[in-house]
């Protein structure tokens, strides 16, 4: 299937002001009527009134090349045809089915079970969840204080696992947790290997990775304070948190103390996961297995869906031990099938590793000839800038960050920003993105920069 024709034509197209005078009496309406927690169209004044592929139409006629895909979840873009055939199928014969067996379902669960990794493959059992990825981190939580009979669990600096009360406490960031107490205890937080902004001051050509010395010693030490962990939950590659990756040893090596010290270990790839990062699970860059695998967001072909993966051997849970009304949406269950046969028959991996590496050594670019760039970095297409407003003392700026998401915006890309400082530009378009729509969206975004840079120079 050819890419291109999967998209809007004519995009970025803007005809005027943004938001337009459609938009701007929707925008408000919304802000009359709607929940004080609403998040997005506070920072990007957007309405959405018809997407395809990598791009999304306006109701004022502008048309945006989409790097945000709804946070990752329309991997395979909007409207992707492929998807809407299966989805309109499974519409006339049957919708919600609890956990009552069908045949998308079984289908589904062998397709995950076929195409994992070798050390994985056809030796796991899937479980259904609710429709969000915060629902799969709860089984996953629950599961392992069930395997393990202990409670305390480990977390890193910078992750993100979502916004129920267990996700959120294992979540780093203080913004959603300080004014919502209580939260689970004996949840502990660790460094991860956030090499530009390296905790232990180590320059990367001289690291001796302390980050993983000192995460073995919370383990092995009596007196760390952390009581022995039901789990670690860790992203392979960590998302909100600013786009970070980090070296392939880290990984690993995580997964190696887990095992020294019997500690199941839980890789969240909700975000990551199903060939973001070029490979179906990020954890695959290095070589490292987990116990239990979180899945959501493009697992569901766009549609609200959420699993978890384990080793057949750690299936030992009782009957209703982790249920939830919409653990059988077959119509997610059909699109997420859909989604996964079209990755595969169209070699998705591949286009997603050329892509993002265009991607990713254009703006690197940037790096040396901005002052505002601290660092990119990126794996497929999982892409992040980090914004500073003083180079050499690499201080975060969450305002200039903002400003070029704003100015993206008035130019017809729509990204977001991240990052343990809110100052990390991020990219996260669907992979069925072109070379051309990629080229164009980054020249915005370099654009951007250039504009926030000359403006502070005045």
């Amino acid at each position: 299937m050819k890419f291109e024709d999967l998209s809007f034509e004519d995009a970025p197209k803007i005809t005027g002001k943004i938001p337009g005078l459609i938009s701007k009496k929707i925008l408000q309406k919304q802000l009359a009527i709607e929940g004080k927690a609403l998040s997005y169209p506070r920072n990007i004044p957007f309405v959405m009134e018809e997407g395809f592929g990598a791009t999304i139409k306006d109701p004022d006629g502008n048309i945006f090349i989409d790097f945000f895909s709804g946070a990752g979840v329309l991997a395979l873009g909007h409207c992707n045809p492929f998807i809407t055939k299966a989805v309109e199928t499974q519409l006339k014969k049957i919708t919600h089915t609890l956990d009552f067996p069908t045949k998308i379902r079984i289908e589904l669960i062998e397709k995950l079970r076929d195409i994992l990794p070798e050390k994985l493959k056809n030796n796991i059992k899937v479980q259904f969840g609710g429709p969000t990825g915060s629902d799969a981190v709860e089984m996953a939580v629950k599961l392992a204080k069930i395997i393990t009979k202990r409670h305390t669990l480990l977390s890193f600096e910078g992750a993100y696992h979502g916004m129920t009360a267990g996700a959120c406490s294992l979540t780093s960031g203080s913004f959603w947790k300080e004014k919502y107490l209580p939260m689970l205890p004996e949840v502990h937080f660790v460094p991860y290997a956030y090499c530009y902004r390296c905790i232990f001051n180590q320059d990367r050509k001289q690291c001796k990775f302390q980050c993983i010395s000192f995460y073995e010693h919370v383990l092995a030490d009596p007196h760390s304070g952390v009581v022995h962990p039901a789990a670690t939950i860790i992203e392979p590659i960590q998302g909100e948190g600013g786009s970070i990756v980090p070296p392939e040893k880290f990984i690993k090596s995580i997964e190696e103390i887990n095992r020294k010290y019997d500690v199941p270990i839980i890789f969240d790839e909700i975000q990551s996961g199903f060939y973001r990062t070029g490979k179906l699970f990020s954890f695959e860059h290095s070589s490292a297995t987990p116990d239990i695998i979180t899945m959501s967001k493009a697992l569901g072909g766009g549609f609200p869906l959420s699993a978890i993966a384990y080793r057949e051997e750690l299936d030992i849970w009782h009957k209703g031990a982790h249920i939830g009304t919409f653990r059988g949406n077959v119509t997610a269950m059909a699109a997420g099938l859909a989604c996964i046969n079209f990755m595969i028959d169209n070699d998705l991996g591949s286009h997603v590793l050329s892509t993002g590496k265009f991607m990713l050594d254009y703006l690197k670019k940037l790096e040396k000839t901005s002052d505002i760039v601290g660092e990119v970095r990126g794996k497929g297409l999982m892409t992040g800038i980090e914004i500073v407003s003083n180079k050499e003392l690499k201080i975060p700026s969450s305002a200039l960050a903002a400003e070029i998401r704003n100015k993206c915006f008035q130019e017809g890309v729509i990204i977001e920003v991240g990052g343990h400082y809110d100052n990390v530009v991020r990219f996260l378009p669907p992979l069925i993105i072109t070379h051309e729509l990629v080229k164009t969206g980054i020249m915005i975004v370099e654009e951007a920069i250039a504009q926030v840079e000359k403006r502070m120079k005045k």
